[in-house]
């Protein structure tokens, strides 16, 4: 079964926040990867059905999912940027009122969570409440309930936002457990989210996708090259106002830069390896993240 996207086009005030898109997902892990107020969030709403397109279709095994009303949200299993919980129920309690919600049996609930609770490492915490827990324990309960009715269609917005980097690998790891016989959408501005669990990651910004495929494919299709050299600290200033620098460290004999360009910007530059956080400022710039919008 497929979940296709053709021209799917959202727009607020004749701004398109998604323009055009189409793309064809089935079984595996994607990762949306882009600035925040890419359009991402837009995107995941439509596809959980809690935005309808300006125009454009979104059809799971050849039907449009907003005709299929429920049976498609039985499938789905959704965990936003910022998830709803109340702050006084123990996690358990949390747990067995979404179950409630999306319409499991008090059995099969109870058995849910307690699986639920053990694979994402909250079982010691159940009987916490909400608000005591941290911001990586709350981030699992969230995803534990959205997979709760063992969803086929999986979609995180930002999973990792405000976590440690153990607490990021720990979900990261906890993704690759989950992603088996189902499919998972992943939206993050973050690279290193996607490099290592993505069969496929998606390039997407204006509401566009500029570019996707495997990370061995975005790297080997990179429009720029990267170059290292080290040069006084006058002349850095200088590079830094002509070239995009991924990365600047100060050293004794002078500023070591990363430089992307297509020629070597010094006569001394040596060709370097090319990595997804070099592509993403090649296709972000340099003010990628620096911006809270949510579109």
């Amino acid at each position: 079964m497929a979940l296709i996207l053709d021209g799917l086009t959202k727009t607020f005030s004749s701004f398109p926040a998604v323009n055009n898109l189409s793309y064809t997902m089935d079984t595996g892990v994607y990762g949306l990867l882009g600035v925040n107020g890419a359009g991402k969030t837009t995107l995941m709403r439509m596809l959980c059905t809690l935005l309808t397109p300006t125009s454009g279709t979104i059809t799971w095994d050849g039907q449009d999912i907003f005709s299929l009303g429920s049976a498609y949200r039985n499938l789905l299993g959704y965990l936003p940027q910022d998830f709803g919980y109340y702050p006084d129920f123990s996690v358990q309690d949390y747990l067995l009122y979404i179950a409630s919600i999306k319409g499991l049996r008090p059995a099969t609930a109870r058995q849910r969570m307690q699986n639920l609770l053990e694979q994402v490492g909250l079982t010691q915490v159940r009987r916490q409440k909400m608000k005591k827990l941290s911001g990586g324990m709350k981030r699992r309960a969230g995803i534990a309930q959205a997979m709760l009715n063992d969803p086929k269609i999986l979609i995180l917005d930002e999973p990792t936002a405000g976590l440690d980097p153990k607490e990021r690998i720990r979900f990261r790891n906890l993704i690759s457990e989950l992603a088996e016989n189902r499919l998972v959408l992943l939206s993050t501005h973050i690279v290193s989210d996607v490099e290592y669990i993505a069969d496929q990651i998606l390039l997407m910004k204006d509401g566009s996708l500029v570019h996707h495929g495997t990370s061995q494919q975005l790297l080997a299709a990179a429009p720029t090259q990267v170059w290292t050299c080290t040069v006084p600290r006058a002349q850095a200033d200088q590079l830094l106002h002509q070239y995009p620098v991924v990365n600047l460290k100060t050293l004794p004999q002078g500023v070591q830069l990363r430089v992307l360009s297509q020629t070597p910007p010094t006569p001394e530059a040596h060709p370097a390896e090319m990595t997804l956080e070099d592509l993403f400022l090649h296709y972000f710039g340099e003010t990628a993240g620096e911006t809270d919008a949510a579109l």
